[in-house]
Parts: C-alpha cells; sequence; structure tokens
C-alpha cells in the first residue's frame, strides 16, 4: 500500500470509527455467531453480545484452546479455521499462552505492519532507499498434541509473513540468518552484515529496546572478531551454520580500510553515540521505549548520541490495533491512535470508585483517564481481558489515543502493600534522578520481595553502565537512591514502612556487568518466548533466577531512613 493511500484509509476508519466498530462487531458475530462458545449466549444481535457475553480471562477460555491444540477442528471459538497458535512471552516465569489465529486476524496485522510503515515513509524521504539493522530472532517452532504449530509471533512473521511486507527487502539482515535458532550465529551474522552495509543503513533498531542494547552490548565483546573478518573476508568458524555460510559467500569481501575504521571506534573507553560512529548516516532507531521498556531511554540515548527512537505500532498476541502517527515524538510523549477495523475494542475503567457492570465503548473514553483494554477480535477472542493498561491522551478524529501504561499484575507486596509495575518504574526513575548527579546510568533493573529477612523489604537489582571509568556513585548516593525509591512508593507502602514497621528498609543491590544478559539467557532457554520478544521482568520470583543475580552482586545499600507518612494520606 503506498502513502497515500494509506493515509486516506487512516483518515477513513477514524473519521467513523463508531461506524466501523459496529460494523466490525457485526461482521465478527456474523462469522462466529455458530461456535460452540458464543451458541450458548443465544445472542440475536451486537446489543445481546455485550449484556450476555461475560468478560474473561485466558484461564477462562483455556479449555477451549486446549481442545482445539489437542485437535478437535469443530468450530468451537471461530468458523474460520485456526491455522496455528502464537505463543505469547512468558518469560517473566509464568508459561506462555497459546492464543489461536487465522487467516484473518494475520491479514489484519500485516494490514497494520503496511499502514505503520507508510506513516514512517512520509516522515523520512528516501526511508525504502536505504536499509534497516534491525536484529530480529527466532524460536524453535513446537506442535501441539494436535498438530498444529506453536510459534512466537515474531517466529511466525519471519516464516509465514515477510513476504507480505513493504519493507521487508530492505532489512541488512540474511533471511538465513534471522531464521538461525543459535542465537551466536544469529547475532554475529546479523551485526557483520550491517557492518558491511554501515554507509546504508538509514535505522538501527530491534523489537524491544532491551534487545537492541543486547546487540550493542555482543559487539562490545565481539569486535575484534567482527573486524578480523572485515579485514580478511573470511567468516568466523564459530559459525558453521551451512546455510549462513552460502549467503555470507556472497557478502563477505576483505576491506581493510573499513576493519581500521571499526578497530579506532570500537577500541575507545567511551561508546557513547557508537550507533553513529559506526552507522553514521542513521536517523533514527527503532524499537519499543514505551512502558517497562522506558527504562532503558537514557542507554538507548547514550549509544544513539541522541537519535530520535519510534515506536510504530502497538500490537500484542492476542490483536495488533495501534499506529503512532508521530513516530518521531519523544519517546515519553508516544501515544498509539486505536484503529476500529482491527477487532473490537471495550475498555475497563481503571478508577476505584467505578462500580458499573457495562465496559466503555472505544469512542466514549475520556481523556486523561486509565483503562484496561477487553478485546473481542476474529480469531475466537471474545471480551477477552488483555492485562494491558492505557491512558487516554487525545483523538485523532473520533478515535482516541492511548499511551501504554504497564501490565495490570500487581509486581511486589508484603504485607497490604500492593506496588505496580507502573508504581515501581515511577520508582525507579525518582533514583535515577539522584543518580543523574554521578556519571552513571542503569543498564537494565528487577526486583523481589526478600523474605529472608524480618521483616521482609524490597530489593532493587541494578546493573550500571559508567560512562566514565570514574563515575562509580559513592555508597551515600546509591543510599540516596534508595531512600528517593521508597518516597516515590504509594501511601500504603509508606505506611507499612513507617507507621506499621511492617516492610523493612528498600535495598539496591549492584550487580555486575553481564548479570541481565545472563539472566536473559535463562529465561529465553526456560521459556518458549524467541529472543527478541524476551522483556526483563520487572520482578523475578522464580529461585533459579534470584539466585542467579545474588550471585552476581557486588555492591548493596540500603534506605537510610524511611520515607514521609501522614496520617492524613489514609484519605
Amino acid at each position: 500500500m503506498d502513502v497515500a493511500k494509506a493515509l486516506q484509509f487512516i483518515e477513513q476508519v477514524t473519521e467513523n470509527a463508531d461506524k466501523v466498530q459496529q460494523t466490525t462487531l457485526a461482521e465478527i458475530l456474523s462469522q462466529n455467531g455458530g461456535t460452540e462458545y458464543l451458541k450458548r449466549f443465544n445472542l440475536d444481535g451486537p446489543d445481546a453480545f455485550k449484556s450476555k457475553v461475560p468478560i474473561v480471562t485466558y484461564e477462562d477460555i483455556q479449555p477451549f484452546i486446549r481442545r482445539i491444540a489437542d485437535g478437535d477442528r469443530s468450530p468451537i471459538l471461530c468458523a474460520q479455521p485456526i491455522s496455528d497458535f502464537i505463543i505469547s512471552s512468558g518469560t517473566s516465569g509464568a508459561q506462555g499462552k497459546l492464543i489461536p489465529v487465522n487467516k484473518q486476524e494475520q491479514d489484519i496485522r500485516v494490514l497494520q505492519a503496511s499502514l505503520a510503515h507508510a506513516i514512517l515513509k512520509q516522515h523520512v524521504k528516501g526511508l525504502d532507499e536505504g536499509k534497516s539493522l534491525r536484529f530480529m530472532f527466532i524460536k524453535p517452532d513446537r506442535r501441539t498434541q494436535g498438530g498444529l504449530v506453536a510459534r512466537s509471533a515474531i517466529t511466525r512473521f519471519f516464516k509465514n509473513d515477510i513476504k507480505n511486507r513493504a519493507d521487508a527487502m530492505t532489512t541488512t539482515s540474511p533471511y538465513e540468518a534471522v531464521c538461525c535458532e543459535d542465537i551466536f550465529q544469529s547475532m554475529y551474522t546479523q551485526m557483520l552484515c550491517g557492518l558491511y552495509e554501515r554507509e546504508h543503513v538509514l535505522r538501527v533498531g530491534a523489537l524491544f529496546a532491551s534487545g537492541l542494547l543486547r546487540a550493542i552490548r555482543f559487539l562490545q565483546l565481539n569486535w575484534q572478531n567482527l573486524t578480523h573478518d572485515v579485514r580478511t573476508g573470511m567468516l568466523n568458524p564459530r559459525v558453521d551454520d551451512q546455510g549462513i555460510r552460502g549467503c555470507m559467500a556472497r557478502v563477505l569481501r576483505p576491506e581493510p580500510e573499513l576493519a581500521d575504521l571499526l578497530a579506532r571506534e570500537c577500541d575507545k573507553d567511551k561508546w557513547e553515540g557508537i550507533i553513529t560512529r559506526i552507522w553514521p548516516n542513521t536517523k533514527f532507531v527503532d524499537t519499543i521505549v514505551t512502558g517497562s521498556m522506558s527504562q532503558y531511554i537514557p542507554t538507548v540515548d547514550y549509544y544513539s548520541g541522541g537519535l530520535p527512537v519510534t515506536c510504530t505500532q502497538y500490537a500484542s498476541s492476542e490483536c495488533s490495533c495501534g499506529i503512532n502517527l508521530d513516530p518521531f515524538c519523544h519517546p515519553s510523549q508516544v501515544s498509539y491512535t486505536f484503529m476500529p477495523h482491527t477487532a473490537y475494542l471495550e475498555f475497563l475503567p481503571q478508577d476505584p470508585d467505578w462500580s458499573g457492570s457495562e465496559l466503555v465503548d472505544l469512542v466514549n473514553v475520556e481523556i486523561g483517564k486509565e483503562y484496561e483494554l477487553v478485546v473481542t477480535n476474529y480469531n475466537g477472542l471474545y471480551r477477552y481481558r488483555l492485562g494491558d493498561k492505557f491512558r487516554v491522551t487525545g483523538f485523532h478524529n473520533s478515535a482516541p489515543q492511548f499511551r501504554f501504561l504497564a501490565r495490570r499484575n500487581v509486581l511486589l507486596s508484603i504485607d497490604t502493600d500492593k506496588t505496580d509495575e507502573t508504581t515501581l518504574q515511577g520508582a525507579v526513575e525518582s533514583a535515577y534522578k539522584v543518580l543523574n548527579e554521578s556519571k552513571t546510568v542503569v543498564a537494565d533493573y528487577t526486583s523481589y520481595v526478600d523474605t529472608t529477612t524480618i521483616p521482609s523489604h524490597y530489593v532493587i537489582f541494578w546493573e550500571l553502565l559508567l560512562k566514565d571509568s570514574d563515575g562509580w556513585p559513592s555508597g551515600e548516593v546509591v543510599e540516596q537512591c534508595c531512600l528517593a525509591m521508597e518516597e516515590a512508593m504509594d501511601a500504603e507502602y509508606r505506611r507499612c514502612r513507617l507507621a506499621d514497621k511492617s516492610i523493612g528498609a528498600l535495598e539496591i543491590r549492584i550487580v555486575e556487568r553481564g548479570s541481565f544478559e545472563e539472566l536473559m539467557d535463562y529465561a529465553v532457554e526456560k521459556s518458549s518466548a524467541a529472543f527478541s520478544q524476551y522483556k526483563t521482568p520487572k520482578c523475578v520470583q522464580l529461585k533459579p533466577m534470584v539466585d542467579l543475580l545474588n550471585s552476581r552482586v557486588v555492591a548493596a545499600h540500603f534506605s537510610p531512613s524511611p520515607p514521609h507518612w501522614t496520617l492524613e494520606e489514609r484519605l
């Protein structure tokens, strides 16, 4: 789809968002009204849908999905055949979810990707004339008992749908490298090809910011071998995948001048701005830095030299419904316009005073208020709680725009405190302001509740990136970071900490460089997620993950005093 047609389509569906939503729901019910799931409710139209069909979670519909996975081909959830399953990430310790996929749902995903690409082309002249260095990785396919393939969304994209993407041929990464299941060989080859194409690269990225930073760290550890390959035109023998070696025979060539440049840039103590130093024509960084990924914004800025960061789409394993119409806004201001043709979208208000039973329609959400997304789509999810929370920031025509906040799940709790991801992220950002006085940024973090102490207390693991070799923060500075985090916690946490003394002092444990890479390796190996799907869990609960981080601790500091709290805050 060209830019003009894409923009016209966006305007058409957003100008009549309510009408498009009603048409979408009617189509879904017309197609799937005869399924086992919906027949139970005796629906006689869209109005009955909202009054009779319950709001559900994955656990509620898991028995139906299990039957499909086990081989039942009757129309259980949707009339159109289920082609395969997408496995949600599940890297925080829970098992991945099986999300059914059919052709219609996948066509919507391809269309959304085309629309997002058209928006980028509108902002970047000559985008398709250059190359994209985007680090992407797959996981091995799995088959259910009934013979259906189950794979990550990224794996599915590269094995099924890359030919349908308008920008598929602009990447520097060979298809053989992306589809190699050996992470080292895949990363090494993608990086090497990106180095050869350095003058043509217009954007650098990965699905999530954490994946991009992992790629930069890989370059730090392997630049000498990569430089040797560029200098000699010979591929490192550790890359022994025959498919990769075959395609790289057409890429490799001796380029001593390029090797000299890489050696000069990579052998420096400071890696600030390394992206633009290696890839000088890069116009922007293409990666997700919203929600929990926002913690990586300072580190991405450090390595990119302050390049714009684009977050083009909101998509989950269950649906793809959001497009960023202003992709070059500051990452902290990213909002996604929800496209009304993608699914029937309802919203659960995140308001403690809301006691109604009715969900809010897409066009009736209110600016400034927070909601959880509830989805009804073409592949058999009906009034399904996605678990993602959003704040309404405005409207494009009659379609609302949302800022992604976090998952709804509580991360940390000791007594009556309930600390969610948004609160924890805000507390960490408060600590960043204290840490900003030193020449240090937090490369990654996670948390857990240490129950071995009396009382139990929150532990925050930090991996630090030093801008200068003498930039290590003093113990006093880290203690003030602990206190800043406690001051930023909600009133219930502070009451438990100060008045009830049921929570001990918050602790920051600084781990050695590379610890979160090891955590990623462990999580990806043990889960069904693709490498590029991985998001650092903001709370670790599995003992092996906690033990791994604790074994890498190089310093630990506690909050020097309790945070403030007043009786009036009970109100």
